[in-house]
């Protein structure tokens, strides 16, 4: 029973450490990634987090946001993104619990419905499957 184990933990923690490298770094199986979003972080909206998928659905309803900057031109001068005209990309704050201020947490679209996350104020950003 005990040499059943050893060799069975080893490729349970294997597993594990696939899915913990690769669970917000690619499409899931089966999907296809679009276009806009080749070569880019990505991650499920359902793995958002709920402030996140909130944001989202407001979004998608067109407001009310609860930010003043909410839909605000966002420049993308740390340049993350790919480079388009000013204008063409729009920023939405993500509530962080238990911050004072708006947090680092946003969500940045595209005029081509471009969907992006980022949860560390802009130093890096996932591409957001719907």
């Amino acid at each position: 029973m005990d040499s059943m184990l050893l060799r069975f933990v080893p490729r349970v923690l294997a597993c594990l450490l696939v899915v913990l490298l690769t669970g917000c770094t690619s499409s899931e199986a089966g999907e296809a990634t679009p276009s806009w979003a080749e070569g880019m972080a990505t991650v499920q909206e359902s793995r958002l987090p709920a402030q996140a998928r909130r944001t989202l659905a407001l979004i998608d309803a067109g407001g009310p946001f609860p930010y003043e900057k909410d839909g605000s031109v966002f420049g993308n001068f740390e340049r993350r993104l790919p480079a388009h005209t000013r204008g063409y990309y729009h920023e939405y704050t993500v509530p962080t619990p238990g911050s004072r201020d708006r947090g680092a947490r946003r969500i940045v679209t595209g005029q081509d419905d471009e969907i992006y996350y980022t949860d560390d104020h802009y130093d890096s950003f996932r591409a957001v499957l719907r």
